[in-house]
């Protein structure tokens, strides 16, 4: 499992995309795939908790323990010695410490997590399938015992996930948090006429616009041999949920009963646009690690709460912050947050960084595909190049959480590289900070023409 790979910056970076039988994993803030000396290491807590497997950091020993019913897995970062099961076992690399993230080699998963593997390279994309025998359908006596049941329709409405197929199967239903969702696993089971073919690994979404306790239904192939099929409702504001099963008619039903959570507090705006600043990281997320050793939380927050500053004085928006204080809303949370309060423009502010690289230089600000987004980004980027006079890294599309996910124009601000020495020093000066506020406010007040 050897590869080369370009150097990339933290932004870029996180775009690399883990697919876990047939699903992609969220990844932390700063979480990402990394290549050490020609070796792609994955992020392993990551991919072990979505296995459901039981992991455990001891801080002092930087040691990872992984349990699953009687396997057990000993990595220590820094050694290339791991335990499998009592038995010593050698990595081609040692587990490293990345941004406060154990990664260990690509092929160390494959071989001793039982999980056969995929890298796309021009896409930069890990895929991950697990190999574990999944349960079977019970016998039904109709003769069809060791077929490939077809699925050829899935609907979803009135709280009803509606599978059409060829014969009755017993799927394996599961229940998962953060986010709250369902997965409905059926054994020996490929998709049949649906209008379109899907390899293993890729995924066909259904339209949820009419229910608003679902913000998404996936489906995907994600076990060939044998085949599988795997569908996923994530829920959305739900604090609790009852499900029946049945099968009708060649039609098998998941009847969803769904209590909402509490409707999250929508401010009075009076007509004012509501705008959400989000200072990247925070709390047990350090981001990145400065020329001088310093966090990155640090700086988003301090600029963060300059751009507060300014902002309240402007008497038609209404300023919402992910955070004024030193903590840490993951990224789904954030996102959430500008979504129910459906702010017209959302701006995450984060630093820069290139490991080894510490000439590289420059602000760059991120969007995801919509024009409007890409508007938003292009009017405050050349507020900052005009104010700050770092190298122009330009506007770039990035496939990034926080600006994917929201729904109004939103950016993503790498305002400059804390990995630079120079850079570094002004944007921890007051007067750089002060400088990049009222260039974002700037950029803010012109694209919502105020």
């Amino acid at each position: 499992m050897l590869f080369l790979l370009p150097v990339q910056t933290n932004a870029a970076a996180n775009q690399t995309k883990i697919i876990l039988d047939g699903q992609e994993l969220t990844l932390p803030n700063d979480v990402e795939v990394v290549n050490v000396r020609n070796n792609i290491m994955i992020p392993i807590r990551v991919v072990a908790e979505n296995l459901k497997f039981n992991v455990n950091w001891d801080q002092k020993t930087q040691n990872v323990s992984i349990q699953q019913g009687s396997k057990a897995i000993s990595l220590t970062v820094g050694q290339q010695e791991a335990i499998v099961e009592n038995s010593n076992v050698t990595l081609n690399i040692a587990p490293q410490m990345i941004k406060n993230t154990v990664v260990v080699p690509l092929r160390f998963v494959s071989e001793e997590m039982g999980l056969r593997v995929g890298w796309n390279n021009k896409e930069k994309i890990v895929t991950l399938t697990n190999t574990a025998s999944v349960p079977s359908s019970p016998s039904n006596g109709n003769g069809n015992e060791g077929t490939t049941n077809l699925v050829h329709e899935i609907n979803y409405a009135n709280n009803q996930l509606v599978v059409s197929m060829d014969q009755e199967v017993t799927p394996v239903i599961t229940t998962l948090k953060n986010p709250e969702r369902i997965v409905v696993d059926f054994p020996s089971t490929d998709f049949g006429n649906m209008g379109q073919v899907l390899p293993a690994g890729s995924m066909g979404k259904l339209d949820t616009s009419d229910s608003p306790n679902v913000s998404e239904v996936r489906y995907s192939l994600f076990k060939n041999d044998p085949a599988q099929v795997r569908i996923v409702i994530e829920l959305n504001n739900v604090s609790a949920v009852n499900y029946s099963q049945q099968y009708v008619a060649g039609k098998f039903i998941l009847d969803l009963s769904m209590v909402n959570g509490p409707t999250p507090a929508t401010p009075v705006t009076d007509g004012k646009k509501v705008v959400v600043i989000d200072p990247g990281h925070g709390g047990s997320d350090p981001g990145t690690i400065s020329f001088t050793n310093k966090p990155e939380k640090n700086f988003t927050l301090a600029l963060g709460l300059k751009v507060q500053a300014l902002l309240k004085q402007e008497p038609d928006i209404e300023l919402i912050m992910t955070r004024e204080t030193d903590v840490y809303p993951t990224r789904s949370e954030r996102v959430k947050l500008a979504n129910d309060l459906n702010a017209d423009v959302f701006v995450s502010i984060h630093g820069n960084s290139v490991k080894g690289s510490p000439q590289v230089s420059g602000t760059e600000t991120f969007y995801y595909q919509r024009a409007s987004s890409k508007e938003l980004a292009t009017i405050i980027h050349k507020h900052l190049i005009e104010a700050l006079g770092f190298k122009d890294r330009s506007v770039k599309n990035g496939n990034l959480q926080v600006i994917r996910e929201t729904t109004m124009p939103a950016v993503l601000l790498e305002i400059g590289f804390l990995s630079n020495k120079d850079e570094e020093e002004a944007m921890m000066s007051e007067s750089t900070q002060d400088k990049a506020a009222q260039a974002i406010v700037d950029g803010i007040k012109e694209y919502l023409n105020l």
